[in-house]
Formats: C-alpha cells, sequence, structure tokens
C-alpha cells in the first residue's frame, strides 16, 4: 500500500488517492507514508480534509511531526495545532525551534495557547509534562440528569468520557464517577451521591515512571493529575503510558548497555549524535580497566614461572562477568517492577550466594573435566597439571561467587542512594568482576602453586 501511495502522489493522481485514502484508518494512513518525503506527506496532509489532515497528523511519528509543521504554512500549521489534544501539541513544539513555537502559538486561539504553554511549563519526565488538559469535569453539585446534559454539549472537547472526574468550586478533586454509573443513577441524584471518594490520583511533579507503577497497580485507564493544593489539572491516559512505559524501558536497556538514552528512534539519530552517547561511558570504562592491567604487571613474575596460567585468564573473566551480569539484570528488572527493594537486601544476598555456590560448582566440576580430559589428554599439554586444574576451578567457584554478591548488591546500594541502578548494570560490573577475579586468581595460584 505504501508502494501505491507514492507512486499515485508521484503521478499526481490525487483524486484516486483520496479515495484511496478515505477507505483507509487514520493510524494505516500514517503507517503507510511516514517513511515518504516530508514533501510529498504535507501534499497528503493538504489533499484530506481538515479534522482527517489533523487526526493524521498526531498519528505520525515525532520527528516527522516537527519536520512537517514547518513545511506547512502558519495556516496551516495553527490549524492543525488547535485541532490536536493539548499534550500531544506540546510535545511536537517541544522538539521545535523557540522562534517557530513562538509565531505559530501567537495565532493559535488563547485557550490552546494557555494549555500548551502550561504542559511545556512542567518538569521533563514528570506526570504534568505528559497529562492532557481535555478532560471531563463536573460539578459536585450537578444532577445525573444535568451532567448528562453538560457531557453532551461538551464531549468533542474531551478525550475520553469513560471516566469523570468531580471537582468543587474552587476545582478542587472530590472524587470520579464512571460513564457507567450515570447511564445507571437516578436523575435526580446529585453527581457526588454516585461518585467514588477513592481515587487514585498524581501530583503535576511526580515522575511518569512511577505513574506506570500505578497505572499497573490499580488496573488503570486514565488517572487525574492535581496540583501543589489538591485541585485538577489534567488527566494521564492509558495510550500515554504505554508510550513512556517504552521509553522508559528503552533508556534503561541503553544505560545497561552503558549509552546515554536518546528518546529517538535508531536510524533518526546522527552518526554524531550516536558518537556522543556511546563515546563517554567507552573512555571511563577504558580507564577503568587499566585496573586490570596492573594487576596483572603486578603478577608478571608469578606468570613468568608459569605461564600456561596466563592462557585461562580470559575464561575467568568472561565467567565471572557473565555471571555477575545475570544478577545485576534480574536485581535491576525486579527494582523497576518494585517486586524487590532496600528492606529485601539479606534475601538476595542469602539466594544469589546459593546459587552462586550451585552455579559456581557446576561450572568448576565441568571445567575440571574438560581440563583434564580436552587439555591434557586430547591436545597433549602437559602444563596442565591436576594442580594447575585445581587452582583453576577453585578459582571458577570463588569468582562466581563473588561476581554474583556484586551483581545483585551494587544495583540496590545504587538505588537506595538516590542513584540509577542501571548504571551499575553489565559493564560496570563486569569491569569490577574482571578486578577482583584476577586478585583471586593470581592469589589462589601463588600459594596454592607455591609461585
Amino acid at each position: 500500500m505504501e508502494k501505491e501511495i507514492k507512486e499515485l502522489v508521484e503521478n499526481k493522481e490525487f483524486r484516486k488517492l483520496k479515495d484511496t485514502l478515505l477507505n483507509m484508518q487514520v493510524a494505516d494512513i500514517a503507517d503507510c507514508i511516514k517513511d515518504l518525503e516530508i514533501d510529498e506527506i504535507a501534499k497528503i496532509i493538504r489533499l484530506l480534509n481538515k479534522d482527517t489532515a489533523a487526526d493524521l497528523f498526531a498519528e505520525l511519528p515525532l520527528s516527522v511531526e516537527t519536520e512537517l509543521l514547518s513545511k506547512l504554512t502558519d495556516k496551516e500549521a495553527v490549524f492543525i495545532i488547535n485541532e490536536m489534544f493539548a499534550d500531544d501539541a506540546a510535545d511536537v513544539l517541544d522538539e521545535m525551534p523557540a522562534s517557530i513555537v513562538r509565531r505559530i502559538l501567537k495565532q493559535c486561539d488563547k485557550d490552546t495557547r494557555s494549555d500548551i504553554n502550561k504542559l511545556l511549563n512542567y518538569p521533563e519526565d514528570s506526570a504534568g509534562s505528559v497529562m492532557t488538559v481535555e478532560y471531563a469535569e463536573l460539578k459536585n453539585s450537578l444532577t445525573i440528569k444535568q451532567a448528562i446534559t453538560t457531557l453532551r454539549k461538551e464531549i468533542d472537547e474531551y478525550e475520553t468520557i469513560n471516566v469523570c472526574y468531580v471537582v468543587d468550586d474552587k476545582r478542587k478533586l472530590l472524587g470520579h464517577i464512571s460513564l457507567k454509573d450515570i447511564l445507571l443513577a437516578s436523575h435526580d441524584a446529585t453527581v457526588m451521591d454516585v461518585a467514588h471518594k477513592d481515587t487514585i490520583c498524581v501530583k503535576t511533579t511526580t515522575d511518569q515512571e512511577e505513574v506506570g507503577k500505578l497505572f499497573k497497580k490499580y488496573d488503570l485507564t486514565v488517572m487525574p493529575v492535581v496540583d501543589s493544593e489538591d485541585r485538577l489539572v489534567g488527566i494521564i491516559t492509558i495510550d500515554d503510558i504505554m508510550d513512556i512505559m517504552e521509553e522508559e524501558a528503552t533508556e534503561d536497556i541503553e544505560k545497561m548497555a552503558a549509552i546515554s538514552p536518546t528518546n529517538r528512534p535508531y536510524l533518526e539519530v546522527s552518526t554524531w549524535d550516536t558518537w556522543k552517547a556511546r563515546i563517554p561511558w567507552l573512555l571511563l570504562l577504558m580507564i577503568s580497566a587499566t585496573f586490570t592491567g596492573q594487576i596483572i604487571s603486578n603478577f608478571e613474575t608469578s606468570l613468568a614461572v608459569l605461564p600456561i596460567l596466563t592462557a585461562y585468564i580470559p575464561m575467568l573473566m568472561d565467567t565471572g562477568g557473565n555471571a555477575g551480569s545475570q544478577a545485576s539484570v534480574t536485581i535491576i528488572r525486579s527494582l523497576s517492577l518494585n517486586q524487590i527493594n532496600f528492606k529485601d537486601i539479606g534475601s538476595v544476598i542469602w539466594k544469589e550466594l546459593r546459587v552462586s555456590i550451585m552455579v559456581g560448582a557446576t561450572l568448576a566440576l565441568a571445567n575440571f573435566g574438560k581440563l583434564m580430559l580436552i587439555d591434557n589428554m586430547l591436545f597433549k599439554n602437559e602444563a596442565v597439571t591436576i594442580q594447575v586444574a585445581f587452582v583453576i576451578c577453585l578459582t571458577i567457584f570463588m569468582i562466581v561467587v563473588v561476581a554474583k554478591f556484586i551483581g545483585c548488591t551494587l544495583p540496590i546500594l545504587t538505588k537506595k542512594l538516590g542513584f540509577d541502578p542501571t548504571v551499575m548494570a553489565s559493564p560496570f560490573i563486569t569491569t569490577i568482576v574482571d578486578a577482583l577475579g584476577l586478585i583471586v586468581y593470581f592469589t589462589i595460584a601463588t600459594n596454592l602453586l607455591s609461585i
């Protein structure tokens, strides 16, 4: 379908193109045209009626929206911004140059301009920055009959009316009432008589990740946002939360891989920006890895006496790094899901200790068999004696225990100190475990092999 639409645009068969688009869902159109040239997308936007064009614009990727908005005339851009929900419009304008934003907002409706400016002023990644101000609000003194009349008049202004929020004259949040409750209630009853008083809400300053956790905990589809005085100022809907959780998960994955997070798709990030996101961490890890080299240098004499020990350093370091990464990733994920917290550190250590003993013993036994059967007997490597094999296998056991201890405790301690535990994921833990693993290896070797 994308190819067909592109051919119709190139051949200027606009009547046929319009008929084709009219038979498609807006989301499907957006999916088909998002990779077209901006000029071609602009032609399609202008071909559709204004309401459909605004809906289509809102479905496009943010990067396409910002570029497209700069291609449209001021009149077209202003219409689209006026028709969009305020939170979506704020996301687009937040990515654009200030001069363009000021020019567009200056021509927008007064209410639209006010709503967007409020959203742009909230801290990034806060509930206030992701909420929408188009919500169904009912005064507590209204009867159910009056509430239905109000909703009918203003229904086009709301993002959702599945849940309506009850407020007093000062707009303080008192409760919520579902559309089902309204339809089933007596027309003479007041809204407050029917409303649920146990409304779960968040402050405008609440972190968006915490909001996502509350959505999951209470199985919500929409949540009200209040200011410092408990006045209702907006709502957050489930579609926004899905985007937020995807963004947060992506950010955690990038941090765990030692990459500075970016909220743009991979192909839309320039080579320069990708370099900037990766190089600081790589430089830091490279410098920290010099400790490993220093440890090896300090044991040069021992290695010269028994050089076969050098051959197994990569295997020992990889095993320790992998063991530590397994523990850290599991713990970081559990911390993100609120399955564990600092008070559980004792239980976590006890569990990982038992796991590390079982894993370490299994790896040590398997490696002992490999050293004696393959390295010694099959490859005829006489330097791999039983004593050497014992040192290597004992080191594996000790490294696994140490690695899993570090892997499970560092993320918990990091979060307790108020930092993001994902920074203590694979790269950092691997570097720490490598250094400690070498110290363990050479300590065991020098004492048991008398070198």
